[in-house]
């Protein structure tokens, strides 16, 4: 089965330009603003409430999309970028508002997709977990890199050219301490990846840069979180955001219950949330299948006697699971999960189940057939791991109804 690609127009010269009203922003972090056929208009660097002039660059049938040229009247929340590549770098769409409003566009955000995809108009959406500096918090950077001069840097927004950096305003001190470094270095490399955690000193750089030696290994390197140490893969997953990812293990360890018999860890990564809430339960079933995650996972659980490890697909096991856990943690990639694996979980039907989400438009997706299939979504909770980007993560509680 083929996915009809939606047919783009050609914009005529006297549509090139537009002078539009910004409603609110949307998912994407863009403004929403309406042609005068009624058309949506998304917005790229708009704030609510603005009044702008537009250059239109796509027109679809039923929506354009373009970019602010002018901005006629201001929000008072709009500021000054940090990045002298903002607007060309796709790394951050957000740079243009104070921090207070971009608090507030995410929670809109999250209850917008909750309401229109997910059908919960009135879902219980807590305030959004906000940084205490949204700014030099990334430790983890994926570089790519020039053929030519041997270059390294971020794509250009519109997935084309490669935009040479050498200080990144919201990556870690010592990522930018690399930067400068590599330029000129990255010859005959598709991408360069930089990790560093602070509190244990140990950083990553893969592949390994003669430029660079001595700065980090090529393999893995030790993260901490919650009190612990986890040994990350250069090919494995790990949160970015050292200081907000304690507060997002912390949320979801506060909708656990207290204790509990059986805690089902699905898409359970390096280990994390197994080992951090391990002792609260009589059993773990952690189930990953990542080959890197599960080499990770077999060092960072080690002499953790009642967690097991089950390697496969989420939705290949979880009907397997051959128990009855009292809870169920979900933490799956941004595709969220699988539908078999979201009908297990009604047949399993645990009391609580909790969901950890990158992305609010298939958590909404998801918590609507959880919903359907005998839920109570209990509450949200937004938390901002990468302030001046349009990303927001969730925590989920939902309990079972009872028949």
């Amino acid at each position: 089965m083929t996915r009809r690609r939606r047919r783009r127009q050609e914009i005529p010269e006297e549509e090139r330009l537009r002078t539009v009203r910004v409603e609110r922003l949307v998912a994407g972090g863009r403004g929403l603003a309406r042609l005068p056929d009624g058309r949506a208009l998304m917005v790229d660097f708009a704030a609510p409430g603005e009044l702008v002039e537009v250059t239109v660059e796509r027109v679809h049938s039923d929506y354009a999309e373009g970019v602010v040229a002018r901005v006629l009247e201001p929000s008072r929340s709009r500021v000054e970028p940090r990045c002298a590549l903002f607007g060309e770098c796709g790394g951050c769409q957000l740079q243009h508002l104070d921090y207070p409003a971009q608090l507030a566009a995410k929670e809109g955000i999250v209850r917008e997709q909750l309401a229109r995809i997910g059908g919960l108009a009135d879902a219980p959406v807590r305030p959004v977990v906000g940084a205490d500096d949204p700014w030099a918090y990334r430790n983890h950077v994926r570089l790519s890199t020039g053929r030519r001069f041997g270059d390294a840097g971020f794509i250009h927004r519109r997935g084309r050219g490669l935009l040479r950096v050498t200080d990144c305003p919201i990556a870690d001190p010592w990522v930018n301490g690399v930067l400068p470094r590599v330029q000129g270095h990255a010859r005959g490399f598709h991408q360069i990846q930089l990790r560093h955690n602070a509190a244990t000193g140990a950083a990553l750089v893969a592949p390994a840069v003669e430029a660079l030696a001595g700065e980090g290994a090529a393999d893995r390197y030790v993260e901490e979180l919650g009190g612990r140490r986890f040994q990350v893969s250069a090919s494995s997953f790990f949160q970015v955001n050292s200081a907000q990812a304690e507060r997002l293990a912390a949320l979801a360890g506060a909708e656990l219950p207290p204790r509990g018999e059986l805690l089902v860890d699905a898409y359970a990564g390096v280990g994390v949330f197994a080992a951090l809430f391990a002792a609260r339960f009589g059993r773990v079933i952690a189930i990953e299948e990542s080959p890197s995650a599960l080499r990770d996972a077999e060092v960072n659980l080690a002499g953790l006697e009642n967690v097991e490890f089950r390697r496969g697909k989420v939705e290949a096991l979880l009907p397997e699971l051959g128990a009855s856990p009292s809870v169920v943690l979900l933490d799956p990639p941004r595709a969220g999960c699988a539908p078999e694996a979201l009908e297990a979980l009604a047949e399993l039907a645990p009391p609580v189940i909790v969901y950890v989400s990158c992305n609010p438009t298939t958590l909404a997706r998801d918590l609507r057939r959880l919903v359907a299939g005998g839920y109570a979504l209990e509450r949200v909770t937004p938390i901002d791991m990468f302030p001046q980007t349009a990303h927001v993560e969730c925590v989920a509680r939902l309990a079972r109804v009872p028949a």
